[in-house]
């Protein structure tokens, strides 16, 4: 129904308003700051653009992405670079720019609209709305010439067709309001159904040759490995441990994985693992180390523990520097633009940097071949151990790994030289991951180098980002920027939850729960819960349960910290919805994951 509302004539403005300026220069977001020259007249979001745009009577144009994306710099360098769309978009539209990272809560909205429009979505996103708020049409990346046309299609629409547009438009967004909030079934599964439910749902999207999940590109996907392992934990089972070995062997053997300097990738666009999207973040690292550490406890495997252990090694080196808290990511593009650039290696550079003995063990360790096929260069991957190359050298172990070690030390040293673009906000709840990661590691491994970092980071968060009523997203020259969402204060408390386990000290567990309490207070409603606590649009989403994404489902971690909180407020809050979400869940399990985890252990669920 949505989709056949919005196939609709739209727009044109009169030209009587003064121009307006590009405001982006000099922004402490590194990623609305790129923007900051674009020809474009960027606008911040705030209740004062939306404003405008009711007094001009023009389509906001809202673009959101974030500093690492590859395509958000394709598209901006083809198009928001372009003059003659820059013109377009500054004389019939209020062009906005969007860091979805500081602005969750409106991301989370526009992209639900655009998947259940288009059927898949992404950033950049860009979404044309009505001066009301009412999404229009929205859509990921488009080539400079299509954008061109869509943008020309657009202002004629609404010009001759103003009044059906809207119309239409806001029907839409009741209809998609509507879908959100859908029928739950009248029965709850027992526990051991919604186990079997869930089991079901992920197997049968499982790759059980390729391991992850699906056919298409490969995410992580941490939450739904998390509840698997839960499972397996519960209930030993062959096949399962088959394909979660499967999985994490081939996320942290093959493309997916940082083989000189450590550290994940957000994922790779091949079902096999073998070419990354290059952007770093930092959740990625936080969860990926906590699922690996878990993962070497239920199969008792150490490699999985040296996976961990050099994720979170890198993290703090160089995601870290010389701060106590880490920036938000590194960028998929290096500063000469190019995708993969700061990670990639052509064969004549390999040579040289490493010269012909050094080469030839590199080659066969890391996989650092077939140069012809990839003239962009190579990505280096686990290939033959040390000790089959010390057996088919004829050589002795500890002479191979050093001159591979050697070698490493060569790339790294040669990689340093290259630029790559940082994001370096250092945002609340992905630090709280992090913590929540570094707590966990120095728990179970006992090095002082996790607890020493545990520390600086929870102290980072309590002084910097923390006034004793509110948390803050990010701080830039001591001035809070963003607001402050459910998930920062869901990660936050989780990561004060673990530390406070070492700390032994209350105030960590009373700051957790006055989190908790904040969090229920100002994100839950009762239709359910909200990303963010100031809805400038009709229509923003609140649901009985948040799906996981990338991260796991921040009303899951509420719901669980508040179950096992020694607070009687929480638990009582906790308890009185726990039912609905089940109810909620059930019918979806797969994307329910972390809630899924959370109702397993829960008495309310039954046998």
């Amino acid at each position: 129904m949505i989709r056949s509302l919005l196939i609709l004539p739209l727009l044109l403005i009169s030209l009587s308003v003064a121009a307006l300026q590009n405001q982006l220069a000099d922004n402490p977001s590194p990623y609305l700051a790129m923007h900051g020259q674009d020809p474009v007249h960027w606008q911040m979001w705030n209740a004062e653009t939306l404003a405008l745009a009711r007094k001009e009577g023009k389509l906001l144009f809202i673009s959101s992405g974030y500093f690492a994306c590859h395509w958000c710099h394709v598209m901006q360098r083809e198009s928001y670079r372009n003059p003659a769309i820059a013109e377009l978009l500054n004389t019939y539209f209020i062009p906005v720019k969007v860091d979805r990272e500081l602005n969750p809560a409106l991301d989370e909205h526009l992209i639900d609209f655009v998947q259940r429009t288009r059927g898949r979505a992404g950033w950049p996103l860009n979404v044309f709305l009505t001066p009301e708020g009412y999404p229009v049409v929205g859509m990921t990346y488009l080539p400079p010439e299509r954008f061109r046309v869509l943008l020309g299609k657009l202002q004629k629409m609404w010009q001759t067709e103003r009044g059906k547009v809207t119309e239409l438009a806001g029907k839409a967004l009741d209809a998609l309001v509507a879908q959100r909030q859908n029928q739950t079934p009248d029965k709850l599964l027992s526990r051991g159904q919604l186990q079997q439910a869930f089991l079901k749902s992920a197997m049968a999207m499982a790759d059980e040759l390729a391991g992850g999940f699906g056919q298409q590109n490969r995410f992580p996907m941490t939450p739904q490995l998390s509840a698997l392992l839960d499972i397996q934990t519960r209930d030993p089972n062959e096949s399962l441990e088959h394909f979660l070995r499967l999985t994490l062997d081939q996320m942290a053997n093959k493309g997916l994985r940082d083989h000189l300097a450590g550290g994940f990738f957000r994922y790779t666009v091949d079902p096999d693992w073998q070419t990354p999207h290059y952007e770093k973040m930092l959740y990625t690292q936080a969860l990926l180390a906590t699922l690996y550490l878990r993962a070497a406890k239920v199969f008792s495997h150490p490699a999985y523990v040296q996976t961990a252990r050099n994720t979170l090694a890198f993290t703090l080196r160089e995601m870290g520097a010389a701060s106590p808290a880490c920036v938000a990511s590194f960028s998929a593009v290096d500063a000469q633009g190019v995708e993969g650039g700061y990670y990639l290696w052509k064969e004549k550079e390999l040579k040289q940097v490493l010269g012909p003995a050094l080469f030839s063990l590199a080659s066969e360790h890391w996989q650092l071949k077939g140069f012809k096929n990839k003239p962009e260069g190579v990505l280096p991957m686990k290939g033959k151990s040390v000790e089959v190359l010390a057996k088919q050298l004829k050589q002795p172990v500890d002479q191979i790994r050093a001159q591979l070690t050697e070698a490493k030390k060569r790339l790294l040293e040669a990689r340093r030289q290259r630029k790559l673009p940082v994001d370096d906000k250092r945002l609340a709840g992905w630090n709280g991951l992090l913590l929540h990661a570094l707590a966990g590691a120095a728990q179970q491994l006992k090095e002082p180098e996790f607890l020493a970092a545990a520390k600086r980071l929870r102290d980072y968060l309590l002084t910097d980002l923390w006034d004793g009523k509110q948390l803050f997203r990010a701080v830039h020259q001591g001035k809070p920027i963003g607001q402050a969402s459910l998930a920062d204060y869901a990660y936050v408390a989780k990561g004060l939850r673990t530390w406070a386990k070492l700390s032994k000290q209350a105030e960590d567990r009373k700051i957790a729960d006055q989190l908790l309490h904040i969090a229920w207070s100002r994100f839950y409603t009762d239709k359910g819960w909200v990303t963010g606590s100031q809805a400038l649009l009709p229509g923003m989403p609140s649901v009985r349960a948040q799906e996981d994404g990338a991260l796991p489902a921040a009303s899951a971690i509420i719901l669980q910290l508040s179950l096992e909180s020694d607070d009687g407020k929480l638990r009582r809050q906790a308890q009185a919805v726990i039912k609905d979400v089940g109810l909620a869940v059930q019918d979806n399990p797969f994307w329910y994951a972390s809630h899924v985890r959370v109702l397993l252990a829960s008495p309310v669920q039954g046998k």
